[in-house]
């Protein structure tokens, strides 16, 4: 088993691609006429597979807490800030940097939802592992 997709109601679809777009987001198919509205697959460059479907059925967004945040890996955090800064997309939170050297900094999508924006410490695996927990759990189980 394993996650496919995450899917995210959009408001406007057009602001929305603009913004998944700027992040490094690509359109790999659309659906356009579905029971839940249209649906436009993305992923990013290196993933094999879709990663977000935004759902647009021409109703506004409201926000729940249904979602926390979206969370990209980025190789370069100062080169991607600038990045999205050409787009005019500013960090809502600066996040910060670890003794390590992870960074991790906050955008936020057209409807509000926060991206968490990480770039790994040199030598660190492309994703979370067990590895980043050493005793196998996590901080809170004491």
């Amino acid at each position: 088993m394993r996650t496919l997709h995450m899917g995210l109601r959009v408001t406007d679809l057009e602001r929305s691609l603009a913004f998944y777009e700027a992040i490094g987001y690509g359109v790999v198919g659309c659906v356009p006429e579905t029971p839940i509205g249209h649906l436009t697959m993305l992923k990013l460059p290196d993933d094999e597979f879709v990663t977000v479907e935004l759902v647009h059925d021409a109703k506004p967004v409201v926000r729940g807490t249904d979602v926390s945040h979206l969370v990209v890996k980025v190789e370069s955090m100062a080169d991607t800030l600038e990045a999205l800064a050409s787009y005019g997309i500013e960090p809502v939170d600066p996040g910060q940097e670890s003794e390590d050297g992870l960074k991790t900094a906050f955008v936020a999508d057209p409807d509000g939802r926060r991206i968490e924006l990480v770039q790994w410490p040199p030598g660190h695996a492309d994703g979370m592992t067990a590895a980043d927990w050493p005793h196998g759990k996590d901080d809170s189980d004491g």
